[in-house]
């Protein structure tokens, strides 16, 4: 039988968690590869914990973008449309999720969680690489047209599985020649609501997420997300993403090896 104490260490983990993964996501992406874990050592089922988090975690997104009004505030109203297939995507891989057999989905957990990892550690250096190729491809409309289809693809591993989608579309607004990554952050943040909105609202109404955890994580994922960004500001975003970088390693590590 579950006592008092054994309640409380598991709410403060599950938003210990939801804090450091608004934050993170807030600051350089990756945020699920804190919560996501966290739930399946809480000892919820991989499916559940997956639909729980995405439910949890995304409100963090408000905080995000919060955050960073200022500088969303001089975006191109054209960024606007890759709402569309954020929405599309995001409810597309909801329905992935659901039908994805449970045994299925745990041996797929470690691949994805160290495929997000890998995203991480490459999200640099594709961005270096983007910025030395010319500005002027980058408003053309097949440019845009390319980043539709590349966000709905994004949009779709993110209502199924989520970790890493915020280095994909980061990657994607840089194709689009945006260098502000504040901005490229606050409006990754919006997409990521459309995305982990959608997803969520499915997500609730099939029954598959635990409540109990999902109101501490999302107050603590919105507490994150706001302070994330302030943290970005001042601090930068390398140390945060060495931080996930080892906590990706890690995790993907003990999940192999407890197979």
């Amino acid at each position: 039988m579950s006592t008092p104490l054994a309640h409380l260490t598991h709410s403060a983990a599950a938003f210990g968690a939801a804090f450091l993964a608004g934050t993170i996501n807030s600051v350089a992406g990756g945020g699920t590869l804190v919560s996501f874990p966290t739930l399946i050592w809480l000892g919820l089922p991989s499916v559940t914990a997956n639909a729980t988090s995405t439910v949890a975690i995304w409100p963090g997104s408000l905080g995000g973008m919060w955050g960073y009004r200022r500088e969303m505030s001089t975006a191109e109203p054209r960024m606007l449309a890759l709402t569309l297939p954020s929405l599309a995507g995001g409810i597309t891989g909801a329905l992935l999720l659901r039908f994805t057999p449970p045994a299925l989905f745990d041996k797929l957990v470690p691949y994805l969680i160290l495929f997000a990892t890998l995203l991480f550690l490459a999200q640099e250096p594709i961005q270096r690489r983007l910025k030395s190729t010319g500005s002027m491809a980058h408003r053309s409309p097949q440019w845009f047209a390319g980043a539709l289809v590349f966000q709905l693809l994004v949009a779709i591993y993110g209502g199924y599985f989520g970790a890493g989608i915020g280095i994909l579309m980061l990657a994607a607004l840089s194709i689009l020649g945006l260098t502000d990554i504040h901005q490229m952050n606050g409006l990754k943040s919006f997409f990521a609501l459309s995305i982990n909105g959608v997803a969520a609202l499915y997500f609730v109404w099939a029954g598959m997420v635990y409540w109990p955890d999902v109101v501490v994580m999302a107050v603590g994922a919105i507490a994150g997300g706001y302070g994330g960004a302030g943290a970005a500001r001042r601090l930068g975003r390398t140390a945060v993403r060495r931080i996930v970088v080892f906590i990706g390693f890690g995790i993907t590590l003990s999940l192999f090896l407890r197979k």
